[in-house]
């Protein structure tokens, strides 16, 4: 990587350009941390977030609620979609009784609050098998709903089927490739006065469509150091042939972001 100007104490992270690829409606968290510490943004968004081709496993779902022991979320996204189906389905009681909600984060967590939901569990660590270790011992005989991507790892309702839930699995979005990006990227990477030090990951989803969008340029990309926001990530990362130069301890954005101020 090329060295980039002294930083000050005050903007560390001054003269460094990063390139955030989270979907337009949720890059300004991470935007707006890394411009605080004095680095130059670059938005070029590799996902792009979809309805599905149809609602009607989510929505029988919904309208059957209070029918569930638990409920996991294991994303914003996922968060966002669901209740926006519960409004356009007129469902006004979220919540009974025995309702449980998990959630896989802070961001999922905060999400729901603002929702007027009340999360139950958050596991210590951000990712499916920690979900899993949380819920484990409390799902045997119960019945659990996953609101998740179209596309996802299996790990959550294999394992609480192992531990003796009854677990439906329903799609509330999918993530696709945002195709208007790709020469965007492409031509970014190929202007040496451009190119970004660093450029950030903050699911698999997002490694697999940089890797579509980057296509056979995989050379340009030599000098770039790649931050991943956490383990999952990184396995993603080094699966599609890429290093992993900075990783999140804290599977956060925060966390993002203070790996990439120490790791650069």
């Amino acid at each position: 990587m090329k060295r980039r100007p002294t930083a000050s104490p005050g903007s560390p992270l001054r003269g460094l350009r990063v390139l955030v690829g989270r979907p337009r409606h949720q890059a300004s968290a991470l935007s707006s941390e890394l411009r605080k510490l004095g680095a130059t943004v670059i938005e070029i968004p590799f996902i792009e977030i979809r309805k599905p081709r149809s609602f009607k496993l989510l929505d029988s779902a919904l309208r059957d609620l209070a029918s569930y022991d638990w409920l996991v979320l294991t994303s914003v996204n996922g968060v966002e979609a669901m209740w926006e189906r519960l409004a356009k389905l007129r469902v006004t009681k979220t919540v009974s009784e025995r309702l449980r909600i998990a959630a896989i984060g802070p961001a999922t967590k905060t999400a729901i609050e603002q929702r007027d939901g009340v999360v139950d569990v958050v596991p210590k660590e951000y990712v499916a098998e920690s979900v899993v270790r949380s819920l484990r011992r409390r799902v045997k005989g119960k019945r659990v709903l996953l609101v998740r991507a179209k596309v996802a790892r299996d790990v959550i309702p294999h394992e609480l089927r192992r531990a003796g839930a009854e677990v439906d699995v329903v799609e509330a979005y999918e993530t696709v490739v945002p195709h208007s990006s790709r020469s965007r990227l492409r031509r970014l990477l190929r202007n040496p006065r451009q190119r970004p030090h660093v450029v950030t990951f903050t699911s698999s989803s997002t490694v697999r469509n940089f890797v579509t969008l980057l296509g056979s340029s995989k050379a340009t990309i030599q000098d770039v150091r790649l931050a991943s926001i956490g383990p999952v990530t990184s396995s993603t990362l080094r699966e599609l042939g890429l290093r992993v130069d900075v990783e999140a301890k804290e599977f956060t954005i925060p966390g993002l972001v203070a790996a990439i101020r120490g790791g650069v």
